[in-house]
């Protein structure tokens, strides 16, 4: 099943996605019990969605659609850096042995075929293709072996990075807040499609050039390890996203480095999701 958020007569809805690209607006139907997307996912159980699509047509275009970020408003995001090993040796860094993790915040991301914003501040714009997970069952303290019942479902992020904030200092939360410059989508594959454990291929495209390919397998830090690791100093809730890290083959470790432009198109596809297509917009 695909899950979306997007904008309808200027009020914020979620729906659901059909082979066909059609969209059942699942606001009006179900809004009284799910006021939004974290809400439904939380509640552990996806039949009320297929009642709907039962009993009511899909009439909406999924192309002309305002799309939002999958989560608009995540209570927390939650990003792992360097975690696989070819990222780790092009920053010339070491393995270590918890997660790396910095935060994200809500108005820095952008949805499927929205535009990533490169800000006057800078030209270093560099694209980080990622895999997101989102919680539906919240915990704390989750073990590694309950880790996968915790999952609502997938989607693609590009965690967009302002390097040269990002490397101002020790603290990476500039670089990776600026406003608008991670994508997140095109939609939420719930997790009932997606095996615990499949291994998953990532690619990152700019300009359709291939520069990042990698798969679930070389993750340093797996999805449980992170999903308890995280759930042991904070509780985890609906809605809730963490990115799970980016391979090797960033812009800024390149030969000579490449960061986006205004017009550029970067694409981030995982094989079991979708892709996730965004163009470059200066501010």
């Amino acid at each position: 099943m695909k899950l979306i958020s997007f904008v309808l007569n200027g009020k914020n809805t979620y729906g659901v996605v059909t082979d066909e690209k059609k969209v059942l607006d699942l606001g009006p139907l179900l809004g009284g019990r799910f006021a939004d997307l974290a809400s439904l996912l939380g509640n552990n159980d996806l039949s009320p969605v297929q009642e709907a699509l039962e009993n009511n047509p899909a009439t909406l275009d999924y192309e002309d659609l305002d799309l939002l970020p999958v989560i608009p408003e995540p209570g927390k995001i939650f990003c792992i850096g360097l975690n696989y090993a070819d990222h780790v040796k092009e920053t010339n860094r070491e393995v270590t042995e918890a997660p790396t993790i910095f935060l994200r915040v809500a108005e820095s991301q952008v949805a499927h075929n929205d535009s990533i914003v490169l800000p006057p501040e800078s030209v270093k714009l560099d694209y980080e293709g990622e895999i997101a997970i989102v919680i539906g069952k919240g915990g704390r303290r989750i073990s590694e072996e309950e880790a996968w019942d915790h999952i609502a479902g997938y989607a693609c992020y590009n965690d967009g990075s302002i390097r040269d904030w990002q490397t101002a200092t020790s603290q990476w939360g500039p670089g990776k807040n600026f406003w608008k410059t991670g994508g997140f989508g095109p939609w939420l594959v719930t997790a009932d499609e997606i095996q615990p454990g499949q291994e998953l291929t990532l690619v990152t495209r700019l300009n359709g050039q291939e520069m990042q390919r990698t798969t679930t397998k070389f993750l340093i830090h797996s999805i449980p390890r992170q999903i308890a690791y995280i759930s042991s100093f904070l509780p985890l809730n609906a809605g809730d996203v963490i990115v799970t890290g980016t391979p090797g083959g960033v812009g800024a470790k390149r030969n000579p480095p490449v960061f986006m432009k205004e017009g550029d198109v970067v694409e981030i596809e995982v094989d079991a999701v979708g892709v996730l297509r965004n163009t470059i917009s200066a501010e």
